[in-house]
């Protein structure tokens, strides 16, 4: 059975174009490579309601949840109280973030810096391997919600740090190269399409190229029904077949 997750990238910079999106781009691939099925990324607001309600909901409906951004020492970091706010609990200071900010910025820290200590009641630390990241700045994760910083290159060091825990069977793949467009071949392949429904298979037109005009991707954690959707295609469309990637052994 897949293991599911979903994204909310939080923060008004990003829907105002201030800023691109790298975290989500980054976490797709990410996921994928472990063997997580993405189902759904969302791009919300600084707003602690729509926090609130987009994050129970991706928690309800998926094994993991993602967030990125809001969680820093301003007013505009929403993200822990927004989460709170949508599980009906409170905001404490956790004793051991606080114990790491007071060690690391000494004497001379600013008091805005304990918002960063700040999680939901009841959250839990992940801390990443001895010398990574996260062994000193462990996630904050709350029930099967990751909270993670909206600064891409700590994003990514910081998912990194704690990936293996989310690795699941990887889908293997392949692709194949077609040199018709969609609609000569349609019918062949939801014939295949329909024979293998454990295997996930993706048409796409490509306008840019010359040697084919479709390319379809198949994906499955079956090997076996990836391998015979593949040949059922190979056959059915042998006559504009130009090239097959097949899985690595």
């Amino acid at each position: 059975m897949d293991r599911t997750a979903g994204i909310v990238i939080i923060g008004d910079e990003i829907l105002s174009g201030k800023f691109a999106d790298e975290n989500a781009q980054f976490l797709i691939g990410a996921l994928a490579g472990l063997g997580v099925a993405l189902r759904r990324v969302s791009i919300i607001p600084d707003d602690i309601e729509d926090i609130a309600g987009t994050v129970r909901r991706f928690s309800e409906r998926f094994d993991w949840v993602f967030t990125s951004g809001g969680v820093g020492p301003t007013h505009d970091d929403m993200t822990i109280p927004g989460i709170a706010h949508g599980f009906g609990t409170r905001v404490v200071l956790h004793p051991a973030l606080e114990k790491v900010l007071r060690e690391y910025w000494g004497p001379t820290m600013p008091e805005a810096n304990l918002r960063l200590a700040e999680v939901p009641e009841g959250a839990e630390l992940v801390p990443g391997p001895h010398g990574t990241t996260t062994a000193r700045w462990p996630v904050v994760c709350y029930r099967n919600v990751y909270i993670l910083p909206g600064v891409p290159v700590l994003f990514r060091q910081k998912f990194l740090d704690i990936q293996e825990r989310f690795r699941s069977t990887p889908m293997a793949s392949a692709r194949l190269y077609v040199n018709a467009d969609e609609g000569v071949f349609a019918d062949q392949l939801t014939a295949v399409a329909l024979a293998h429904p454990t295997v996930k298979i993706g048409s796409y037109p490509r306008f840019a190229e010359t040697a084919f005009r479709v390319l379809l991707t198949l994906e499955s954690r079956d090997d076996g029904q990836l391998a015979a959707a593949v040949a059922g295609l190979e056959q059915a469309l042998a006559a504009w077949l130009v090239r097959v990637d097949k899985p690595a052994p």
